[in-house]
């Protein structure tokens, strides 16, 4: 293996010594012997990041926007009377989300393997085009059948896309920088269910003698905006850091090197399914899976079932997809907040026990108020500590054990096991909120109440286990080093050998 200089900076902080660093890297690995993983450069890295995060972050962003918009507009649609105009019996709309969830489950590793090995940058705008034309076809169905057969097949075009973004930024981005990006991301979720709200209101204003029913707007509008954004994205992204044409040549050989010393020890590894099954090996994988189960009720029943909780306040329908919009809002800016916090103090476990704080919270003063339209401030208020408590634990989890994995190929399957189990959840939350116990859903929101704490007291002992193992490592190497002090090429092998550093 071929020895790689360490980077040396001249007093501006311009890299003087690229000599052995790649400055492509195209589809061949690379591997670097690298003994540090601190920062040479950050005047450099700064200006990086901020071209990452303006030519990357807001296409990623529209992307997901639409991705979550073309999930989440059945709710919408049911305001505004789509099972009934389809004649649907009862129980047919919660078997309608909840089949969206299997094929999810289903097809998100083999669809993500395949994302390795052929480019996230291809594989997600494909994958856009494909749900994109699936919500523009739910416009045509007229019964239960073809909207059961297209939920189907947009759970399986969705599936891995999730996935894909997060390895995607993991090859851009240092592990103390993920959770801030993932974030405003992420945050596109919680502005789509905002949106989703304020174009449903628009949009069920549109008097119109061309269609019979005024929410097959919706999918119109919606699909036909996210295919048309899918051949942007398509020729916009670009496969690598190394391969970023708004890169300069030093600023490529930078992005590579951090990538290597801070996120993967082998960087544009080849995809070897052997090697990347051995994460379910470490018992720290099953607390990882165990919380995204925690967190997958209260974000897939908050999310499919806001309107119909707002509802309950008494408001028609145009007031209750208006009145969604301020809690979702909130709920993006304290996701930021949150992942903003934990990039600065460079932790993790105890901003997404926050998280899961505010759901609990939230479930439990909307359950025990027994005339929410007497006291309607109150339980309103409700529904924005709900919204606050859904996305984060989800952002940084994900982040999380992303974190503590070097090698790609097992990032890429624990994220794309971890993030469609947590969206299976939604068949919990579909049958959890039955017609029978509307309107007040006493049931379901003590369910997801209990899903909420049990997500907090996972996550609290799985940190405070990995804080002791740290302690302990150091006392046994007599050192002090966290786990930004390790490189991630001692990491690849994990907790077996003594260098190795939790991530908190």
């Amino acid at each position: 293996m071929a020895d790689v200089k360490e980077y040396t900076t001249s007093p501006a902080g311009k890299v003087l010594d690229t000599e052995n660093a790649p400055s492509r890297v195209d589809s061949n690995t690379v591997a670097i012997n690298d003994e540090t993983a601190h920062v040479v450069d950050k005047d450099g890295e700064r200006k990086l990041c901020r071209k990452f995060d303006f030519r990357l972050l807001p296409v990623l962003a529209v992307m997901y926007l639409f991705n979550a918009l073309d999930k989440s507009n059945l709710g919408n649609a049911k305001t505004d009377g789509l099972p009934d105009d389809l004649g649907f019996r009862t129980g047919q709309y919660n078997l309608i989300v909840g089949i969206f969830f299997v094929p999810y489950v289903i097809f998100a590793p083999p669809f993500a393997m395949l994302a390795k090995k052929y480019g996230a940058s291809r594989a997600l705008p494909i994958m856009m085009f494909s749900f994109g034309s699936l919500t523009l076809l739910t416009a045509a169905t007229h019964n239960f059948s073809g909207v059961f057969a297209l939920r189907w097949f947009l759970g399986m075009s969705e599936s891995a896309f999730f996935p894909v973004v997060i390895y995607y930024l993991t090859t851009f981005y240092r592990r103390g920088e993920l959770a801030r990006r993932l974030a405003i991301f992420y945050a596109a979720s919680n502005i789509a269910s905002a949106f989703s709200g304020l174009l449903a209101f628009g949009v069920f204003q549109i008097k119109s003698h061309l269609l019979d029913h005024t929410w097959r707007w919706l999918f119109i509008i919606e699909g036909s905006c996210t295919i048309l954004f899918s051949f942007f994205a398509f020729w916009y992204l670009p496969k690598s850091a190394a391969e970023a044409k708004f890169l300069t040549e030093d600023e490529k050989a930078l992005a590579y090197h951090r990538i290597h010393v801070d996120s993967s020890s082998t960087v544009n590894e080849e995809f070897k399914l052997r090697e990347a099954l051995k994460i379910f090996k470490l018992p720290t994988t099953y607390g990882f899976l165990l919380i995204e189960i925690c967190l997958g009720v209260p974000l897939q029943g908050v999310s499919l079932f806001l309107p119909q909780i707002v509802a309950r306040l008494g408001y028609n329908t145009v007031k209750t997809n208006l009145y969604t919009v301020a809690p979702n809002i909130t709920g993006a800016v304290m996701l930021l907040i949150l992942a903003f916090s934990s990039d600065l103090t460079k932790i993790r476990f105890p901003f997404i026990c926050l998280g899961f704080a505010f759901t609990f919270i939230g479930m439990i003063i909307y359950a025990s108020i027994q005339d929410v339209v007497a006291q309607s401030q109150v339980a309103y208020f409700a529904t924005f500590m709900m919204c606050w408590g859904t996305s984060a634990p989800s952002v940084l989890l994900s982040t999380w054990y992303n974190n503590n994995i070097s090698n790609e190929g097992e990032r890429l399957v624990l994220t794309s096991v971890g993030v469609p189990l947590a969206n299976l959840m939604g068949l919990v939350s579909s049958n959890l909120f039955q017609d029978r116990d509307a309107p007040k859903y006493l049931p379901a929101l003590i369910a997801t109440a209990c899903f909420g704490a049990t997500g907090f007291l996972v996550a609290g002992a799985l940190g405070t286990y990995m804080t002791f193992d740290n302690q302990r490592r150091n006392r046994r190497q007599g050192v002090t080093l966290t786990a930004q002090d390790v490189p991630t090429s001692k990491l690849r092998d994990g907790p077996k050998v003594d260098e190795f550093r939790w991530f908190l």
